[in-house]
């Protein structure tokens, strides 16, 4: 390709040979299809008169790339449109999509309009495209609205069309309006696929509602289908996070002996409840099968070693596990370090918890609001207000949101010397920045006013904690009687 591509610049540029518009773009799909895409574009400029196929090429690699590129995409566009080359419905089509995949709403919208305002009629399909980049953006309104307005023109909905609606509905936790469109895909005779079924069970769990996921479960066995890798990790995965680990073991292992062969998440799943409950003879058994297998563990199965060995004070496995990691090409995440960073707060080494967020802001990993809260908590616990503080500025010159955690932490540090007022000030900060305290929140407070003997205060927040919903456990109940008991 090289060597024709010289030979034809030669004959261009020395030989003033003309070539045909068809001949010039077959050459630029060639340097499009090596992935020269500068090239092409170059070559492109070359042609006095390049047509809306030569167009047509150039575009379709763009949106191919991994990497989206708008701003090139959007001077093509407008290129085309100067002079004069229009888009058939196959092109909107792929255009919509593309911008439907990296969640371009407006120029999704944009290109809809455009379709209409021509006289064009949308397909399923495209509605599908549509329906599908609302989801992605968590514009549910939006999404059923772009459904039920394609129901209305005639238009009969498909499997794939039901699939992404009920999917983002799942995703958002509106399961309600799931089960409605689920149902009603039913009644209608629509065929329901195995991923919209693993949806449903997948959003049921996300709520703790593992008895609703174990339900669509039978229905999808009703309809013939066997549970697959998927399904299975789903219901053990809501199990797991309902502290049942027993149960979610017991399923993943049935799993097994019904012979569907376990995916990366099925034994990553496993691999973190044994890590859970301090088996790591039975974690590292798994890990080994999973590798003899050819199963390739991921950045999520280091992840369970690496927090079981940390939770469980097995410092110098999970440093390993790091480096095995590192040493596999397995590409640590924001979890990841924030593991390390939470364990070596733990043992009381701040050198390296702030060192590894070092590490992991120079290996172009972005700390989220997790990451620098179990980094504030660790500074808390042992005093250290003025660093966690720091780390608030930090925070905040990043636009990241301080959640329900980070608040507790800095209410439990100042309580711990005894600067109550200062904890109280920071818990009344927290509803103007739309947070709700939690119930360690409450307690840490009461705590903190019994000790100081304020015991009317302690009382007044007791109940405003229960007024709020709010249910006491142990802890509670003993921050309130401690002062009482004393005197």
């Amino acid at each position: 390709m090289i060597i024709c591509l010289s030979f034809l610049r030669r004959c261009i540029v020395e030989y003033k040979v003309k070539f045909t518009v068809y001949s010039m773009t077959l050459v630029i799909d060639g340097l499009c299809k090596m992935g020269e895409f500068c090239k092409a574009k170059k070559f492109n400029e070359n042609i006095s008169k390049p047509n809306d196929l030569t167009y047509k090429k150039i575009l379709n690699v763009y949106m191919k790339k991994k990497k989206p590129d708008f701003v090139i995409v959007k001077e093509i566009l407008r290129t085309m449109e100067k002079e004069g080359w229009g888009f058939d419905f196959k092109s909107y089509t792929q255009l919509i999509k593309w911008y439907s995949t990296f969640g371009e709403i407006e120029e999704m919208k944009s290109l809809f309009m455009e379709i209409e305002e021509k006289g064009i009629k949308p397909d399923v399909y495209l509605y599908t495209c549509m329906v599908s980049g609302y989801c992605k953006m968590g514009d549910l309104v939006k999404a059923c609205k772009v459904f039920d307005e394609m129901s209305e023109r005639g238009l009969v909905p498909d499997g794939y069309i039901y699939g992404a609606l009920i999917n983002g509905l799942c995703n958002s936790g509106q399961m309600e309006a799931a089960e409605v469109r689920f149902n009603e895909m039913r009644s209608k005779g629509v065929w329901v696929n195995r991923c919209v079924f693993n949806a449903m069970m997948d959003g049921y769990c996300k709520l703790g509602n593992v008895e609703e996921a174990l339900r669509v479960e039978g229905v999808m066995e009703g309809e013939g289908y066997e549970p697959d890798a998927n399904a299975y990790n789903v219901i053990a995965t809501g199990l797991r996070k309902l502290d049942k680990h027993d149960k979610a073991k017991r399923l993943l292992l049935l799993m097994v002996d019904r012979g569907v062969v376990p995916n990366v998440l099925a034994y990553t799943t496993l691999i973190d409840i044994y890590c859970k409950q301090g088996d790591f003879v039975e974690a590292k058994m798994i890990f080994s099968e999973m590798e003899s297998k050819g199963i390739k563990p991921n950045t999520g199965t280091y992840n369970a070693l690496i927090d079981g060995y940390f939770k469980h004070g097995n410092f110098i496995d999970a440093k390993r596990a790091f480096r095995e990691m590192e040493t596999k090409g397995v590409k640590p995440s924001t979890k990841t370090y924030t593991v390390l960073i939470d364990g070596y707060c733990k043992q009381g080494d701040f050198v390296k918890a702030k060192k590894t967020l070092f590490e992991m802001e120079s290996n172009g990993v972005k700390p989220n609001t997790t990451t620098y809260t179990v980094l504030i908590d660790g500074y808390c616990k042992k005093g250290m207000m003025s660093e966690a503080y720091k780390l608030i500025m930090v925070m905040e010159s990043k636009d990241l949101i301080l959640n329900v955690y980070t608040y507790t932490s800095l209410v439990h540090g100042e309580c711990k010397l005894g600067k109550v007022d200062n904890a109280l000030k920071l818990f009344n900060e927290m509803p103007t920045k739309g947070l709700v305290p939690n119930v360690v929140t409450y307690t840490v407070v009461i705590s903190g006013l019994s000790q100081e003997g304020r015991l009317d205060e302690a009382l007044r927040l007791y109940n405003q904690m229960i007024e709020a919903g709010i249910i006491p456990d142990a802890a509670a109940y003993s921050a309130l009687s401690v002062r009482n008991s004393s005197l």
